[in-house]
């Protein structure tokens, strides 16, 4: 009857509990809970018409969202004229009159992500190291407003709405093989 209880724990070890099995988020501080709110915040936007009040209510200024990066028009240059092929006549209206402007233009560069990492599978293997299921959620915004005189006269946006992988790793030797890819560097 002493056996039991171990004999029990041992069991459910081996047959699951993914609950044991370490989670983990990657997120930047961001206002917005999902892409489509980030993105619903960009579609407010009206070059020529919103001006940097309207940004700080929309959470679309450094003041308000920590993660922004503030352009001077010199950043705006490398990022749209990459080679020598490409003239500023190539650019959208809005980049040229930014790039013309010089200092009295700034531009916000939005990055948002969150991604949700998930191990699954069985604890006991996933401990050992034989087989490791981690599974991965979420999305990533990307945004690029240009101002001239605190007016909006440039958007664009991009990223991914919605991020899914899963990544599986299967060591044979288990706890062996970390070790010695640990003590001689060698990967099996």
């Amino acid at each position: 009857m002493s056996r039991f209880p171990a004999i029990v724990i041992v069991l459910s070890l081996a047959t699951g509990c993914s609950a044991l099995l370490p989670r983990s988020q990657e997120s930047t501080s961001s206002p917005w809970q999902t892409y489509q709110d980030a993105q619903k915040a960009f579609d407010r936007l009206v070059p020529g018409e919103t001006t940097s009040v309207e940004l700080r209510q929309l959470a679309l200024d450094p003041s308000t969202n920590p993660n922004i990066t503030i352009l001077n028009y010199t950043d705006v240059l490398r990022r749209f004229l990459l080679s020598q092929s490409i003239s500023l006549n190539d650019l959208d209206e809005g980049v040229r009159l930014c790039v013309s402007a010089k200092t009295s233009c700034k531009g916000f560069e939005i990055n948002q992500k969150v991604l949700n990492k998930q191990r699954t599978g069985y604890f006991l293997l996933d401990l050992l190291g034989f087989k490791r299921d981690t599974h991965t959620k979420g999305w990533a915004f990307s945004g690029l407003i240009l101002l001239k005189e605190d007016v909006v006269i440039y958007k664009l946006t991009g990223g991914q709405p919605s991020i899914v992988g899963n990544e599986s790793t299967q060591n044979p030797l288990g706890p062996l093989q970390m070790i010695t890819s640990k003590m001689y560097g060698v990967t099996f």
